[in-house]
């Protein structure tokens, strides 16, 4: 008689994923104008949870919302609390409204902030121009 196989965690699509504590980790917040994307990351930089305003429901111009972030942000976070995320750093890049709505969130999870950064990127001398046209 064959040997049962143990089953751990969650099976979804045929995949097991088993659930690791993670007490601290990285929070990655991509707000641009028109959608709000948030991922949940451990120290070594490997994703464990992630949420969008897109994958939250909203649509069109109501993605770039800071209630769209707000909501994307709770859901990416709802899982790391679930798998034992106290502190956390938090990484927030992009000019859009999400930004603030997010770190709000973030706030109100529960989980203890280490520091928040910015980590927008920004062009020093910027490109280099075109070569002059001949008259």
């Amino acid at each position: 008689m064959p040997k049962a196989i143990p089953r751990i965690g969650s099976r979804k699509n045929g995949r097991i994923k088993s659930t690791r504590r993670i007490p601290k980790g990285v929070i990655h917040v991509q707000a641009s104008f028109h959608n709000t994307i948030v991922a949940v990351t451990d120290v070594r930089g490997r994703v464990f949870s992630w949420s969008s305003a897109g994958t939250c429901g909203f649509k069109g111009t109501r993605r770039g919302t800071p209630f769209a972030a707000q909501t994307a942000t709770a859901n990416a976070i709802r899982t790391a609390v679930d798998q034992g995320m106290q502190r956390a750093q938090v990484m927030i890049k992009g000019p859009g409204l999400g930004r603030d709505a997010a770190l709000r969130a973030i706030r109100r999870s529960g989980i203890l902030l280490t520091f928040v950064r910015d980590v927008t990127p920004m062009p020093h001398n910027g490109c280099r121009p075109p070569k002059k046209r001949r008259v």
